[in-house]
């Protein structure tokens, strides 16, 4: 069995949807009076990596686009809609957790051959400790076009959660913040929180309900760097 295989049959294992009581300490508070934190953004919960495993038919999972301006998803993927700069963010792949940036100059970008200036650095950093988006020199040196399983198909150290091959669970990295330059040139920073549903602060059940995203973000509407919030 290849690795990709592997993937999908560890992931299976690991994301399958029906809920089991558990995971019940007190949760963290993502609310700072600036950001904005959404809890529980369904990706394609239809779909399923295997027959019958999650009471499901196989299919690929739906691709969604996300704009951190409206906080809004949609789900057309046409060729016209994906050129626009109406999104910045797309979740694909094996449980929509392939996070993807829209730049219309990279062949790797869903916004490929439209005008998107969309890209993302990684910082190991606490979200409140990052208060400044860095030079475009530093974006043209150090940008990413994805991020997904921290080490799969990306290199170690690139990605927004790790996968145990162990337990065959997912758990957002910690203290791992993102600096995104959106699809018209402006600046905000994301933190990947969960793709469990509910958020549980450690899921310890191999069939908690996925992909159901709980991020925070900070838009920088004013075209500035500045990325301040305060610490919650």
């Amino acid at each position: 069995m290849n690795v990709r295989l592997m993937a999908i049959a560890f992931l299976a294992a690991g994301m399958a949807a029906c809920k089991k009581e558990g995971n019940t300490s007190p949760k963290r508070t993502y609310e700072d009076g600036k950001s904005t934190v959404i809890y529980d953004m369904a990706g394609d919960t239809r779909a399923s990596v295997s027959d019958g495993i999650d009471g499901k038919e196989k299919k690929p999972f739906a691709t969604f686009l996300f704009s951190l301006k409206t906080g809004r998803q949609s789900w057309d993927t046409s060729i016209v809609n994906r050129q626009r700069n109406s999104w910045d963010l797309a979740f694909t792949d094996l449980y929509n957790a392939l996070v993807i940036v829209n730049n219309g100059t990279n062949a790797k970008s869903l916004g490929a051959g439209g005008s998107g200036q969309g890209a993302i650095l990684l910082y190991d950093k606490p979200y409140s400790s990052i208060t400044t988006a860095p030079d475009d020199d530093y974006f043209k040196s150090n940008s990413l076009v994805s991020i997904g399983w921290d080490g799969y198909p990306l290199p170690a150290d690139k990605g927004w959660y790790f996968y145990s091959l162990t337990t065959h669970l997912a758990r957002a990295i910690p203290n791992r913040t993102f600096i995104i330059r959106t699809a018209d040139g402006k600046y905000a920073k994301l933190e990947l929180i969960s793709m469990y549903k509910g958020n549980p602060p450690a899921v310890t059940d191999l069939l908690w309900p996925a992909p159901y995203f709980t991020i925070r973000y900070f838009l920088q509407e004013d075209g500035s760097r500045n990325l301040y919030t305060p610490t919650n």
